[in-house]
């Protein structure tokens, strides 16, 4: 079984199977490890729950950009696989679409299904964000939502929020406009159009024609709004296989990704040697045994030779596409992301973790203290140690401060490093790559002093708290990392795991002086 350990602190979807290799169950996490490790670290959960863990025997995931896109991802798997302990979710409705409708004049409204013709937007799995889009499109482009035209109007043509075709204050080719307008939109693909209207909206606010420009703003605030709309779930008129791949020192890394009609369904890994031809290779491989989809959704595109052996061997016309912007090329992203992080998730952060500090290698061994107490008493100290971008507990230690009274964070770092390392020089044992703090300039300061009277030159860094600020020894501001990217994440992973290791002993210390 993978280990839950191993999973990415990502967004996604998790599949648990028995030992027979049947899906039993399928869920959604903002963390995956923190959430699937969760399932076999606790020793509370109800019978249910506690069967499914017993019978899992494989763990796979597949990591989405967001937790809305998991949730998506998640009910379109359930709906295929039908898990056995997702019963309560085998029968849940899909998540409801905005639809234009392909009337004369179209109006704008909500569906639960794609039963009607027209065009239809989503799915949204919030009703508040469904209804605000909406409501923004809708008032934006002043499209009608009524059911009936009704020649003296209703009360939004009187307000103004619709273009009111039933007055006849709009003609056709004009509604018909705003109705490609509002479609950009609602696909979320429209960038020369967002470029359009904010031109238009600065001419029309120089010109004092205030009016026209709110109307225009709230246009564009419309398309921002929907930026984060949802590509997993797109209505598609066939079938499609999205494949990517990553070639790293001679060895292929594809994965295919399978959508039935807009809906992902499937993914599969290979990983083989690599030669000039591979991708060509591989398709008719893979081709020869399973039928061809109706797309194909490629990095690159193999000629039109192959484009015709794939043709033949379904059928019918089978269409490659190389996407360079739009929905298609967000999901061949996709594809890539979950590559990176089942096989270089650890080498992208270590790499960037280089990069952003300046160093000459890679940290291959990282070792980051901490410090707990409660008011000054029973004050402690933790060293975790993360090799290759994984935690080695094996080599966690744990300090009682013999030299500190009350609360003094940084002399209680200065006490743990020394005693850390000059056991380490004295053994003639492994340095790390790279020494890290929990806390500021202060506690950096600390434990330089001490590293520095030991004759160690190892690179340092500090990460304070809230802000998650990044300091370096010589420099009283901190290193311009935001605290969302890879390297600066890396870092909170490995204070959080020697904060949770302090903490752990500092309560075991407590809890027997309790006792005692």
């Amino acid at each position: 079984m993978k280990d839950p350990s191993s999973l990415p602190k990502l967004p996604g979807c998790y599949i648990f199977s028995d030992p027979g290799g049947t899906v039993i169950y399928i869920g959604k996490a903002k963390d995956l490890r923190k959430r699937v490790s969760s399932y076999f670290s606790r020793r509370d959960h109800d019978r249910k729950t506690a069967r499914m863990v017993s019978l899992v025997s494989d763990i796979d995931y597949i990591v989405t950009k967001n937790e809305v896109e998991a949730l998506i991802l998640e009910n379109s798997l359930i709906k295929t696989n039908q898990p056995r302990f997702n019963i309560n979710l085998r029968d849940a409705k899909q998540y409801a679409f905005i639809h234009l409708t392909d009337e004369e004049f179209p109006r704008i409204c909500i569906a639960r299904t794609r039963g009607e013709g027209g065009a239809y937007f989503g799915p949204f799995t919030s009703g508040a964000e469904r209804d605000h889009v909406l409501s923004v499109v809708k008032k934006a482009f002043r499209l009608r939502s009524c059911r009936m035209l009704r020649k003296r109007g209703c009360l939004r043509a009187s307000l103004g929020t619709c273009s009111a075709p039933c007055k006849g204050m709009v003609t056709r080719e004009e509604y018909a406009g705003l109705v490609k307008q509002a479609s950009l939109v609602l696909k979320g693909n429209a960038p020369d159009l967002v470029k359009a209207l904010r031109s238009e909206m600065e001419e029309r606010s120089r010109a004092c024609d205030f009016e026209r420009a709110i109307l225009l703003r709230d246009r564009i605030g419309a398309l921002e709004h929907l930026s984060r709309r949802q590509d997993i779930a797109r209505k598609r008129d066939t079938d499609e296989d999205i494949v990517n791949y990553i070639l790293h020192d001679g060895t292929v890394y594809l994965m295919l990704f399978s959508a039935s009609r807009g809906t992902l369904c499937n993914k599969k890994e290979f990983v083989f040697e690599g030669g000039e031809d591979f991708l060509e290779e591989f398709l008719v491989q893979y081709y020869s045994d399973v039928a061809p989809p109706g797309e194909l959704v490629l990095p690159v595109h193999p000629g039109a030779e192959m484009e015709e052996f794939l043709s033949l061997r379904r059928g019918q016309k089978v269409t490659v596409t190389v996407p360079s912007i739009g929905a298609k090329k967000r999901l061949l992203d996709l594809v890539r992301t979950n590559i990176e992080v089942a096989h270089f998730g650890e080498e992208i952060k270590l790499e960037e973790l280089r990069e952003k500090l300046g160093l000459d290698e890679v940290p291959r061994v990282i070792e980051c203290f901490d410090i707990s107490h409660l008011s000054g008493t029973e004050v402690v100290g933790s060293m975790v140690q993360f090799r290759d971008g994984r935690p080695d507990k094996r080599n966690y230690r744990r300090f009682r401060i013999r030299t500190v009274e009350g609360i003094d964070d940084p002399a209680a770092i200065a006490e743990v490093v020394e005693r850390r390392y000059s056991r380490q020089v004295r053994e003639g044992r492994e340095l790390p790559d790279l020494v890290m703090v929990d806390g500021g300039v202060t506690q950096l300061r600390a434990a330089l002093s001490r590293m520095r009277g030991l004759g160690i030159d190892i690179p340092l860094v500090a990460l304070a708290k809230r802000e998650e600020k990044v300091y370096v020894p010589g420099s009283a501001y901190p290193l311009p990392i935001k605290k969302n990217e890879k390297a600066s994440l890396f870092l909170q992973e490995i204070r959080d795991e020697a904060h949770r290791f302090a903490i752990t002993y500092h309560r075991l210390l407590r809890s027997k002086k309790a006792v005692s």
